[in-house]
């Protein structure tokens, strides 16, 4: 039986839930799975229920300690497959090989000792990578740049779970019965820019004074974000982290990605594959995510968002477009099965010349 060792840094989002559809995957084509990442990183995801072997380490790029640990785990097993930059160093310092890289997320400080460490973890891993897999076009340019020998797309596909309740349950829950309803997911962090999205729901108020708008998801702006909301009297609600976001989707008017960049925003595929209505920003692999399935944005810009949403929820003949056209797009995105099978190639790929 072939053998796969895959590693992650702490994740509460994306990163993680590929990684435990990669493990699904991977265990029921009869690959024997071990998973390296912070305990709480298992303990959200449930990689050990899922079939995969797992060993806590830090996630801290450059960890030592990580670094040895990586790599007496995978010293038996036929590939070592890391997601992400600070796992990535790890495993490049482990130096176990035949190494996969996955690149989920680019280096986004401007400046400082921090942008400076992680550029330099950013060209150690593009080296170091038998084969990179990118999850955008700008990223895959990026990592060539760097001295990547090897460089792919990398989709990352995904299911849309079973509705658990009615959309009309999930709006009466949140208090909104025929008013319009605006969802943005994603942690609350700088890099998503929810404090446009919450600027841009308090101008909506003057055209449409019954609209609502939640944010599903936490992190370290929170109370910030709460400051803002209260300072404008926006009608925002942070409603933390969710664990039904599929339910809240189908819910829905507009679905709101606001970030200054993302890959592949698992919140933007999940409301194409729902079929809502969506506004993006015109960053990183979005634009090629969502196509003219959505409405794209300048980043940080709140009239243009305040605009887009003003139309579409005002606009029900052009509502209905956008939503006929994001679950025709979402039609044509690639699958769990297609990601899962993709990867499985490229082991086979990497196990056949290393023979």
């Amino acid at each position: 039986m072939k053998s796969v060792t895959l590693t992650l840094a702490a994740s509460t989002g994306g990163v993680g839930a590929h990684v435990l559809s990669l493990v699904r995957g991977l265990v029921a084509d009869g690959w024997r799975m071990h998973v390296c990442g912070p305990q709480a990183t298992d303990d959200l995801f449930g990689f050990s229920g899922a079939g995969a072997a797992f060993t806590p380490i830090s996630g801290r790029p450059f960890d030592p300690t990580a670094a040895r640990t990586v790599g007496r785990v995978a010293a038996s097993s036929d590939v070592l497959h890391a997601h992400g930059l600070r796992a990535a160093t790890v495993a490049g310092v482990a130096r176990r090989h035949p190494l996969v890289v996955t690149w989920h997320n680019a280096v986004l400080e401007e400046s400082g000792p921090r942008r400076e460490l992680l550029a330099v973890g950013e060209r150690f891993v593009a080296k170091s990578a038998d084969i990179a897999l990118c999850a955008s076009a700008d990223l895959e340019d990026r990592v060539r740049a760097l001295g990547g020998r090897d460089v792919r797309p990398g989709p990352v596909g995904l299911r849309l779970p079973e509705a658990a309740r009615f959309p009309t349950e999930v709006r009466a829950d949140l208090g909104v019965d025929g008013a319009p309803l605006l969802l943005s997911v994603g942690r609350l962090h700088p890099q998503k820019a929810h404090d446009v999205f919450i600027r841009a729901a308090a101008r909506l108020r003057s055209n449409c004074p019954e609209v609502r708008a939640v944010i599903a998801g936490d992190g370290p702006l929170r109370p910030a974000l709460e400051g803002l909301i209260a300072e404008l009297n926006a009608p925002v609600t942070l409603l933390g982290r969710r664990s039904d976001v599929s339910d809240l989707l189908r819910a829905a008017d507009v679905v709101v990605c606001t970030s200054v960049w993302e890959a592949r925003a698992l919140s933007v595929q999940e409301a194409l594959l729902a079929g809502r209505p969506v506004v993006a920003t015109r960053v990183g692999g979005l634009p090629g995510l969502v196509g003219e399935a959505g409405v794209l944005v300048p980043p940080e810009d709140v009239d243009a968002l305040a605009a887009a949403l003003d139309k579409i929820i005002s606009d029900g003949s052009w509502a209905a477009t956008l939503a006929a056209r994001s679950a025709e797009a979402g039609r044509r995105l690639p699958t769990e099965h297609d990601t899962v099978a993709q990867v499985e190639a490229v082991y086979r790929e990497l196990l056949g010349a290393s023979r």
